[in-house]
């Protein structure tokens, strides 16, 4: 943390899913309310809850570094706004695969990052970006919901695609804009970087684990 350029990368990243998962909290309280069942209700709240406990936890980081958590995370704001208003769900179901399908680009994106960073803040962003019970809540109901009416399937893969294409979108646009947070990526003095082949790479990954998850919810990426 000596080294400037290196902290206002790690304070970018942090303040980057520090939005991510404030953002979770809020989308999911309200998604709770579009439940079928008070069971469906009270596991999403729980999953709310698990959010923003995480938020803490990057908000309390940041307040060791000596960085406001406003600041931090203002800059990410807006790709977060224009992704979350360019992908409103319009149902329950797709609320359940953006949750799922959606968040979890950007959870890839944010762990090939924390590859690059010191011990301490990789364990914190690998703590913030676990699974709050999503995945397998998720993967039952949409299972559940095409094998009652399979005509939903073809929808849901569509909305799929969509997110990916959104999602994909704004985590370039965060490491194009963003010099700190792209200096992670490509190293500085004493730290090695990533070349453009690997970058290259990581978005390929990004691709191929949005296909695997996909197939898990049995629809056609």
């Amino acid at each position: 943390m000596d080294n400037p350029e290196y902290r206002a990368g790690v304070i970018d990243l942090l303040g980057a899913l520090g939005v991510g998962e404030l953002t979770a909290f809020q989308r999911l309280a309200a998604d709770a309310e579009l439940a079928p069942t008070l069971a469906d209700q009270a596991a999403l709240a729980g999953m709310a809850v698990a959010e923003f406990h995480h938020f803490e936890r990057i908000r309390d980081h940041l307040a060791q570094l000596g960085a406001s958590v406003d600041e931090a995370m203002a800059p990410f704001h807006e790709a977060y706004v224009t992704f979350h208003a360019n992908t409103a769900p319009s149902d329950w179901l797709e609320g359940l695969v953006k949750a799922y399908v959606g968040d979890q680009i950007a959870t890839d994106f944010y762990r090939e990052i924390a590859v690059a960073v010191d011990d301490d803040t990789r364990a914190l962003v690998t703590e913030v970006l676990a699974d709050a019970g999503h995945a397998d809540f998720v993967i039952d109901r949409v299972r559940s919901a095409i094998d009652e009416d399979p005509s939903v399937a073809g929808r849901l893969a569509l909305w799929g695609r969509r997110l990916v294409g959104e999602a994909l979108a704004q985590a370039q646009r965060v490491a194009a804009d963003r010099d700190a947070l792209a200096a992670i990526f490509v190293g500085g003095e004493g730290r090695p970087g990533m070349d453009l082949a690997e970058l290259g790479r990581v978005f390929a990954r990004l691709t191929e684990n949005h296909a695997k998850r996909m197939a898990t919810l049995g629809l056609a990426a």
